[in-house]
Order: C-alpha cells, then sequence, then structure tokens
C-alpha cells in the first residue's frame, strides 16, 4: 500500500466513522405526568463518545502521514490502530449493555429515568464496528508498507558545475616597435636621414 493509499483511507474511514456515529443508534420510551410515553433516542455520539474521539485521531492520523517524516509515520499510524480500537471498544460497549446510554438519553430529554419500554439498538453501531476494524487494518498494513515510502523532503541534490580548468586572461599584446609613444627628436631624425637612415629605426 503506498502512502497516498494509506492517507486516503484513514481520512475516509475517519470520516465514515463520523457519519456512523450521527445517527440514532439506541432508542427507548419513557413514561412522564404530561404524557404516558415518550420516545427516547441516542445518536452513537452521545452513546459512545469514543466513537467520535477515534473518528477525530483517524483524521489527523492521516494528515500526519501525509505531512510527517519516517519516524513520525510509524507514530501516526500506531495512533490511527488505537483510535480503530477506541471506536470498536466504545461501540461494543454500547451493543453489549445499551441500557445506560438510554438511560442517559431518557434523563437528557425528559429528566425521568425509568424506562417503559425495551431498549432497542439500530443497525449503525455495527457500522462503526466494520470503520473502526478497517483503520487498524490500514494501520497495519500501512506501517508494513512504510519502508518502501519516499521521505517527505523537497530538497534535491545539485552536483555543481565546477570548470575543468581555470580560463586564462589574455594577456595584452606588446606594443609594436616604433609606436607613437616613442617621440623621435626632430634634430636626431635630420642627422639620420643626412647620412642615409630611417629616423625611425625600421
Amino acid at each position: 500500500m503506498t502512502r497516498t493509499r494509506t492517507v486516503l483511507a484513514l481520512l475516509v474511514l475517519g470520516a465514515l466513522t463520523f457519519g456512523t456515529g450521527s445517527p440514532t443508534w439506541v432508542t427507548t420510551a419513557v413514561a412522564t405526568a404530561l404524557e404516558p410515553e415518550v420516545a427516547v433516542a441516542a445518536t452513537g455520539t452521545s452513546a459512545a463518545p469514543g466513537v467520535g474521539a477515534g473518528a477525530l485521531v483517524l483524521l489527523a492520523a492521516g494528515v500526519a502521514c501525509a505531512l510527517t517524516g519516517r519516524v513520525a509515520r510509524y507514530v501516526a499510524l500506531v495512533v490511527a490502530a488505537a483510535g480503530g480500537v477506541l471506536v470498536v471498544a466504545s461501540t461494543l460497549t454500547v451493543v453489549a449493555d445499551p441500557t445506560p446510554a438510554a438511560t442517559a438519553a431518557a434523563s437528557a430529554a425528559t429528566g425521568v429515568t425509568d424506562l417503559t419500554s425495551p431498549v432497542a439498538l439500530t443497525a449503525w453501531p455495527w457500522a462503526a464496528v466494520v470503520t473502526g476494524v478497517l483503520a487498524v487494518v490500514v494501520a497495519v498494513w500501512g506501517a508494513v508498507a512504510a519502508r518502501g515510502w519516499a521521505a517527505t523532503s523537497g530538497r534535491h541534490e545539485r552536483a555543481a558545475a565546477t570548470p575543468s580548468a581555470a580560463s586564462a586572461e589574455p594577456s595584452a599584446p606588446a606594443a609594436p616597435a616604433g609606436s607613437p609613444d616613442d617621440e623621435i627628436d626632430p634634430h636626431d631624425a635630420w642627422d639620420a636621414l643626412s647620412r642615409g637612415d630611417d629616423p625611425t629605426g625600421r
């Protein structure tokens, strides 16, 4: 499994876990002084607070896997697995005994804690169990595959271009003999011409 797939899987499972915790998990009824039967319902996040917490953990772990280095990546995957375990454990606690959750919901809604009808569970707790188990599987699978993930670094080595030999500065040409800088004395020039010599020395 690639890092991208692992990150996407954790983010999707975190969102799905939130989705499974939002609907009604537990239903029952109570009797009040005004009405003989009042329907009571409890959502997943209120019946099992660990589900919402686990969903947040999965989302945070997914983001951490995408942004952190090798060591922190493994830590994030371990945390993701723990988040999945938290979701499963919290859900199974409600499945095993939904009465406390129903009683708490009845007390919050009507102030009455004496239930007048059996407590019923919907299918959403089982959906939460599935997302929690999948989160553990993805975290473990990602930890096994993480050895082959590329390092999260934007730096690339660049070879410095060094010249094979330093270019030498071209030397200035020597001034030719008889340049204008060599001034000729007029008297010497006349004497040289009288002898039939070239006054420039050529």
